[in-house]
């Protein structure tokens, strides 16, 4: 199964439920959300998903609530 996870990243903990273009999707909104994002606050500050809507600017430390998945969308 190592292999198997390799090719599907994120979305080998679904097996072969669902479908590709389910997993593909799922790969991408996943890799997004864990990225660090350009912060509102601070020009040069970055935003950490803290969980679904919330995040916390790393260079100010403010917890603010915003889109669930990405800051840039």
């Amino acid at each position: 199964m190592g292999s198997k996870t390799k090719k599907i990243h994120a979305a080998g903990k679904f097996s072969h439920s669902g479908g590709t273009n389910v997993r593909k999707k799922f790969n991408i909104i996943e890799k997004t959300q864990r990225q660090r994002q350009k912060s509102p606050f601070h020009p040069r500050g970055t935003a950490i998903r803290v969980a679904a809507g919330i995040w916390k600017c790393s260079r100010t430390g403010k917890v603010f609530a915003g889109p669930a998945y990405s800051l840039n969308k």
